[in-house]
């Protein structure tokens, strides 16, 4: 009976984690007699096994929860606040525009689906602009070439 290289591998980690079958330990019995090398790599595996199960986690240390949190809080607390200066810059851009051709929208010659139109141009162009401008103000802060390694 042979077995392919991967099919012995997960044959040996189940000897490691002691789920092997009666017939599938057989076969591995019978592949480790017939090549020494496979003992050497089922004696690794069981050695990183043994490591693995008495390592613990650092615990880090209770300021450094601290920082988190704020950081945390400091991050949400600033999304916020843009999304809502966004919002208002937004709905006040889209009256103020609204009020500057509420004539030409008033005009009932105008068919309705031009005149919704002419709203949704103005909403996107104060939508923009105010999307615009923020990321010219966040790229102003910081320094382009900082992750440039010479």
């Amino acid at each position: 009976m042979t077995v392919d290289r991967e099919r012995l591998e997960q044959l040996m980690m189940a000897e490691v984690d002691k789920e092997i079958s009666g017939e599938d330990r057989a076969a591995l019995k019978t592949a480790l007699e017939t090549n020494p090398d496979l003992k050497n790599e089922l004696e690794t595996f069981r050695r990183l096994k043994e490591v693995t199960d008495t390592m613990s986690p650092l615990k880090p240390p209770g300021e450094t929860w601290d920082n988190y949190w704020e950081d945390v809080y400091r991050q949400l607390e600033r999304r916020i606040s843009w999304v809502l200066i966004s919002l208002g810059t937004i709905v006040l851009g889209t009256w103020g525009l609204w009020n500057a051709v509420s004539g030409l929208i008033a005009d009932r010659a105008i068919p309705g689906f031009v005149r919704w139109s002419l709203l949704a141009l103005l909403a996107g162009f104060v939508i923009l602009c105010v999307s615009v401008i923020r990321e010219r103000m966040f790229m102003s802060k910081g320094d382009p070439y900082k992750d440039v390694v010479r």
